[in-house]
């Protein structure tokens, strides 16, 4: 059967079209990674900063942040997932060594609740940063924007808590 005129012809995208495709898409991915990897360390430091309080209120309030942090990432993920990339699985060697310092003041200063807020509150600066770094890069696609967007609500929250808990403190 002859193609009818009326039918419309679908033209496959240029090279040029397919390489930006690719490029935006591996910014995205790259972006999204860096602030999975950011939220894990997050999870963690409310994890240890838990095990190093004996204040029944702060370990609630770290393992409920942690689990918030926990929706951040599996939101994250999902837009990596969707952009087609693996997405990150761990956190980064910095958070590791964050982690460890946190462990090894709450040794030295005795579990003082006041040095582990503030050393969680120093974690929610750094975690708070990298989403408006991620808020300010215009080379992102508008998807990937908004999924940031909706998760710096969760993370700008947990740092204000943190930072109003430590002012409350001092």
């Amino acid at each position: 059967m002859p193609p009818n005129d009326a039918t419309p012809k679908v033209s496959a995208p240029t090279f040029e079209q397919l390489e930006n495709f690719m490029s935006q898409t591996s910014h995205d991915t790259a972006t999204l990674n860096d602030l999975i990897a950011t939220t894990f360390d997050s999870v963690d430091g409310y994890t240890e900063a838990g095990k190093n309080s004996d204040n029944e209120r702060l370990l609630a309030m770290f393992m409920a942040r942690a689990a918030e942090r926990e929706t951040v990432i599996a939101s994250l993920r999902s837009e990596v997932i969707r952009l087609g990339g693996k997405p990150e699985d761990d956190g980064t060697v910095l958070g590791g060594a964050h982690r460890i310092f946190l462990n090894l003041k709450s040794v030295v200063t005795g579990r003082d609740d006041k040095a582990i807020i503030a050393e969680v509150e120093q974690g929610e600066d750094h975690i708070k940063a990298k989403f408006e770094d991620a808020i300010a890069d215009t080379e992102l696609s508008p998807q990937v924007m908004t999924t940031i967007r909706e998760c710096f609500v969760s993370v700008k929250q947990g740092h204000d808590q943190m930072r109003d808990l430590k002012l409350a403190m001092n």
